[in-house]
């Protein structure tokens, strides 16, 4: 069995600015304050982190939907979250790859914003996270669309290639779960 292809420290760093720019983009995106954050719950861990049933391999990240209740003494804290299941062997690989072309953080980008526009629409209850296999497929058409017209008044060559690879015509990545 070939050894896990795991992010470096620096990589990882990429992820959390990655999030932090794109956590920017939706707000304006989507007409968000910094305290909306509060309702739109998520977590992002990377391969090394992640549980067995986080784990894919058709997919650059993914999100699971988690419900956390915490009972003490006088409250009931009950929530669901996100959590952002990034799959760092797969996006080193079509950064390896792409060498030419793709470069890591416009990738990193779009995959975040990608997530979190997600988070967002589950959220708001724009779309609905069990739903059947045949809406995913549309929801995920919505995502990228959505993605795209957020990253472009931003987009540089590498972004704008970035962009364009996760268009329509192309199917990269894969359906959430």
């Amino acid at each position: 069995m070939a050894a896990m292809r795991l992010f470096s420290p620096a990589e990882i760093s990429c992820i959390d600015g990655a999030f932090c720019h794109a956590e920017r983009l939706a707000e304006k995106h989507f007409r968000l304050v910094p305290e909306d954050w509060k309702q739109h719950r998520y977590d992002v861990k990377t391969l090394a982190d992640l549980e067995a049933h986080e784990v894919s391999e058709t997919a650059f990240a993914h999100l699971c939907k988690y419900h956390y209740v915490k009972e003490d003494d006088s409250t009931v804290s009950d929530f669901h979250f996100y959590r952002v299941c990034i799959q760092d062997n797969r996006i080193l690989d079509a950064v390896e790859r792409g060498s030419s072309f793709v470069k890591l953080i416009p990738l990193l980008l779009y995959i975040a914003t990608h997530e979190l526009t997600h988070v967002i629409r589950f959220n708001r209850g724009e779309s609905d996270f069990d739903a059947s296999l045949e809406e995913k497929v549309r929801e995920e058409e919505r995502v990228h669309s959505i993605t795209r017209q957020i990253l472009k008044p931003i987009a540089d060559r590498n972004l704008n290639l970035i962009i364009d690879c996760f268009r329509d015509r192309y199917q990269i990545g894969d359906i959430y779960n």
